[in-house]
């Protein structure tokens, strides 16, 4: 049960932060996108800002949810 309130707890930390996580990971998938298309290496454009902040919103809602009904089915 424990964990399950861990795994509860991070779902809402992922889905409070969500904009700085999102940030932080298009900043360095642009970086990583420039250098391989510098090495000649043809990549799809990154994702839009809003777009993975609206992915990592869903990703923290979804184990906010997946959790409760864990947590759901251990109590009753």
């Amino acid at each position: 049960m424990p964990l399950e309130i861990a795994r509860l707890l991070l779902g809402l930390v992922i889905a409070a932060c969500h904009r700085r996580i999102a940030d932080f990971i298009i900043e360095r998938e642009h970086s990583l996108v420039v250098a391989f298309r510098q090495r000649g290496v043809p990549l799809p454009a990154a994702l839009s800002t809003e777009a993975a902040r609206n992915l990592y919103f869903g990703i923290g809602i979804f184990i906010v949810v997946v959790q409760l009904l864990r947590l759901y089915q251990i109590v009753y």
